[in-house]
């Protein structure tokens, strides 16, 4: 080879190398994004036209007020519209505190993964081991049940538990110790149901394996580190700033304003007592988004720790309400193949919704301060949002067209839990309204007469050997929710609904 063929085919060698570099350092760079939830530039924020959205939709249901926040493009975007109590006409702002209910059991799980993360808990070792005198009214499964399950809501303990004891920073102590005839709605591991009082149990052993009340270490351990500066558990830390008032009413119905700012006791703090600005519920989702880091690059939680909550440890018997698979803490979806997590939380007339997808870089928090249509409010914004954002579409949730052909017999019975009972019905030909089924609910027991009776009527959209899954409704002006009849390995009928697990009683 002479000398300037060898030098022709050394820069093309080189040439060549640079290329395959360069492309390395692309593919790289890209799967660090990809893992850290980076994705490329998306479109412009609207923020005018956003707003005019977020207005129309309040108008449309009736909504009284709500804030936004978007996380996109690496930047947080706030909205308000309305007022925060009808009675006082004070204007909603960005700056706003809304109660964020059972979305608190996200920032309750991520303490949890920090005292795993440091060695200071074994998930899968029984909750005994942190609080010997766990007690329930099934002593055989206290003495298994773990915090894994716990967190996954797969321990089977009842899940509606509410007992007021008092403001004293003793109020969890006492919760779990007053749990102990607590019944189980299903045997530990054997499917999921929806569990707040299995939260408040996580609550009380943040408490024991810190040396703080829980309020303190959800300040000390998520709060100060992510600077989220309006998030906070009490009363007297809200009065600091513009707080939302809850409001009841049917959808379509003007609502009015709750007796009272917050009916809950300082004791459902850990499953649904954290009052947040939307903004603040972004910047908490976004430690997930980042891998476990603050924006400072304060490291919150660890890689693994961000994977577990974010890994499906459960299939969701329902696959619509908050996910096709629980992980730990979080609901989690999958639209157009991106994978997501999220959350809804009510309290007494103000409802929350988080939804983010990690690898498009997108959160979203709506918080309400009621009406009963606020589920499509968050239904407009998020499917909208998600396809401008994240380029994919949000599944909707109906009847299919036409409903197949279902037996209903084998579902037709009383399926109880402690303080509630359903009766399922068949629909005689000429009721009026839709559907093949009536499913009423209501209190017994020690919540007789609390609410009254509400009455869902139930068309089919699948039938599988595995499970029957309705579309129940009360009247148009509702969202459609999942209602899915299913069997538990022992042959046990169960009924799944509002997301926890209830079995047929008769």
């Amino acid at each position: 080879m002479s000398k300037d063929s060898y030098k022709e085919f050394s820069e093309n060698v080189d040439r060549e190398v640079a290329k395959l570099v360069d492309r390395a350092n692309r593919d790289a760079a890209q799967a660090v994004d990809r893992a850290l939830g980076r994705t490329a530039a998306p479109a412009a924020f609207d923020t005018a036209h956003w707003q005019r959205r977020l207005d129309e939709l309040l108008a449309a249901h009736r909504i009284p007020g709500a804030v936004l926040a978007v996380l996109t493009g690496g930047e947080i975007h706030e909205l308000a519209s309305g007022v925060l109590h009808t009675g006082t006409g004070v204007e909603t702002t960005t700056d706003s505190v809304f109660q964020i209910g059972s979305v608190s059991k996200g920032y309750t799980a991520a303490l949890v993964l920090s005292l795993a993360d440091a060695g200071k808990l074994d998930l899968d070792a029984p909750v005994t081991a942190v609080l010997p005198d766990f007690a329930l009214a099934d002593a055989e499964a206290a003495r298994a049940i773990t915090p894994r399950q716990l967190l996954n809501h797969t321990s089977g303990i009842e899940g509606d538990y509410v007992n007021d004891t008092g403001r004293g920073d003793d109020c969890l102590a006492r919760y779990v110790d007053g749990a102990r005839d607590v019944g189980l709605t299903n045997p530990p591991g054997a499917t999921m149901s929806y569990s707040s009082t299995a939260y408040n149990v996580l609550g009380r052993i943040v408490e024991v394996v810190t040396g703080r009340t829980w309020d303190e270490a959800l300040k000390e351990l998520i709060c100060e580190p992510l600077g989220l500066e309006h998030t906070m558990t009490l009363p007297e830390e809200v009065l600091r700033f513009r707080a939302a008032m809850g409001h009841m009413g049917e959808p379509g119905e003007v609502p009015t304003p709750t007796p009272l700012w917050n009916m809950l006791p300082r004791s459902a703090g850990p499953y649904g007592g954290i009052s947040a600005t939307a903004a603040d519920v972004v910047r908490f989702a976004r430690m997930f988004i980042d891998g476990g880091t603050a924006p400072d690059g304060t490291r919150v939680l660890s890689a693994a720790a961000v994977e577990a909550m974010l890994t499906r440890e459960v299939e969701m018997p329902d696959q619509w309400f908050l996910g096709a698979h629980w992980g730990l803490g979080w609901g989690l979806f999958e639209w157009d193949g991106a994978r997501g997590f999220g959350h809804d939380g009510s309290t007494f007339g103000q409802l929350a919704y988080l939804r983010a997808i990690p690898e498009k870089g997108l959160a979203i928090a709506l918080l309400t301060n009621g009406g009963g249509a606020a589920p499509k409010v968050h239904e407009a914004l998020c499917r909208e949002l998600s396809a401008e954002f994240a380029g994919v579409a949000m599944p909707a949730f109906g009847p299919a067209d036409p409903p197949p052909a279902v037996d209903t017999e084998p579902f037709t019975g009383r399926y109880k839990r402690e303080g509630f009972l359903m009766t399922i019905t068949a629909r005689a030909a000429g009721d009026a309204g839709e559907g093949v089924l009536d499913l009423r609910y209501e209190g017994v027991e020690g919540l007789a007469g609390t609410f009254d009776p509400l009455v869902w009527h139930l068309t089919p959209v699948s039938d599988t050997p595995a499970k029957t899954v309705f579309a129940g409704r009360r009247n148009d002006k509702d969202a459609w929710i999942p209602v899915v009849f299913y069997a538990l390995a022992d042959g046990t009928r169960y009924v799944h609904f509002g997301v926890r697990a209830t079995a047929k009683s008769a």
